[in-house]
């Protein structure tokens, strides 16, 4: 009964020991995968790493609008360890708008690594695990290493019944991505979560919390996002999921991320070998020629930010070039037109005495 409540709560982190048991390292890690669940070896998996400068802009785009997710309508949420990752299942009354149907919300769960090693967040900007704020940058000027990643799993409610039906269907499946950075101060809807790990220390343990809103969990700007077709990113790695990935990050403190790296054991309270539960992120994917869009132009005239970086400082040293060769070529003109004066000088100075001495 305990497991079957899991599997429902888990959602896309099926709980143990649901199907071929996989782990993320070792000989069930990820690279084994396709052996015991085929479609984690298909060409249209999650996540991925988004080239930016490769990104279609697509206008038509609208914002994402969540529904329900300010006062959730009921008291109390259940957070689970499915022995993958921390997961609080949502009531379908959160439903969200902007998507080509209604779906409505069945869980959110976390990606991390482990403590002073890179590694966290699944989905990678430019190679990078947290990314640059529209007009700015995150940490480290380009985002630090160490970052975890949020997401928010819905299923078409118009079509299916839940998560568990929808994710055997092309579209069933719609995905949202938050980005997490490290910054100065704590997120305190983030606590309404990680302050209850540690009544979820152990994998099959559940608990549950006051409700508390939703939407503060997501970035301000819901209008700036990526979206592409891919996959459940832990087995059965079904493909189909629609994939908004927001621009802009969530910032955490330092205190907070450490709290989500070291307090969570991938094994039951009985093993006697207990395991951290760490480093629960996939290696990003091959993309397959797939498109991948955003809701937002790269940039003036539709250049990528680094685009936009190298073109400014081209024109810089372009002009910077341009001035130090006129200014040589000025300078020489110069010296030439002195050196003919003083020949024509020194011509004059020798003709001087036969025009005022005796003539003939």
């Amino acid at each position: 009964m305990l497991r079957a409540l899991l599997l429902l709560l888990g959602g896309l982190a099926p709980a143990l020991p649901a199907g071929p048991h996989w782990a993320y390292e070792g000989p069930h890690g990820q690279q084994h995968w396709p052996e015991g669940h085929p479609a984690c070896g298909g060409r249209a998996q999650s996540p991925i790493d988004i080239q930016t400068r490769w990104v279609q802009p697509d206008p038509s785009l609208p914002p994402i609008r969540p529904v329900g997710y300010r006062r959730p309508g009921t008291p109390a949420f259940t957070l689970a360890n499915n022995g993958h990752t921390a997961v609080l299942a949502l009531p379908p009354s959160l439903r969200l708008q902007g998507l080509p149907r209604s779906f409505a919300a069945a869980q959110l769960h976390f990606h991390w690594g482990r403590p002073g090693r890179a590694g966290g967040a699944e989905h990678l900007l430019d190679g990078h695990r947290a990314p640059a704020e529209p007009g700015g940058h995150g940490l480290g000027g380009g985002g630090s290493l160490l970052c975890p990643q949020m997401h928010v799993v819905h299923y078409d409610a118009e079509r299916y019944a839940n998560a568990s039906e929808a994710q055997h269907h092309a579209g069933g499946l719609a995905v949202l991505g938050v980005l997490l950075e490290v910054g100065a101060d704590p997120h305190p809807a983030y606590n309404n979560i990680l302050n209850h790990l540690g009544s979820i220390r152990y994998a099959g343990q559940t608990t549950a919390i006051p409700s508390f809103s939703v939407q503060d969990l997501l970035p301000p700007r819901l209008d700036l996002y990526y979206r592409y077709n891919g996959s459940l990113t832990t087995p059965p790695c079904f493909q189909g999921v629609l994939w908004t990935l927001f621009q802009q990050p969530v910032r955490i403190s330092l205190a907070q991320l450490e709290q989500l790296q070291g307090a969570l054991y991938a094994t039951e309270a009985a093993e006697p070998e207990p395991q951290r539960l760490v480093d629960n992120f996939r290696v990003p994917q091959e993309l397959n020629q797939r498109p991948v869009l955003s809701s937002f132009p790269r940039g003036p005239k539709g250049y990528s930010t680094g685009e936009v970086v190298a073109i400014v400082f081209g024109a810089i040293f372009g002009c910077l070039g341009l001035f130090l060769v006129v200014h040589f070529v000025a300078k020489r003109m110069r010296a030439r037109r002195v050196q003919e004066q003083d020949v024509v000088f020194k011509a004059s100075s020798r003709r001087a005495p036969d025009d005022d001495g005796p003539r003939p």
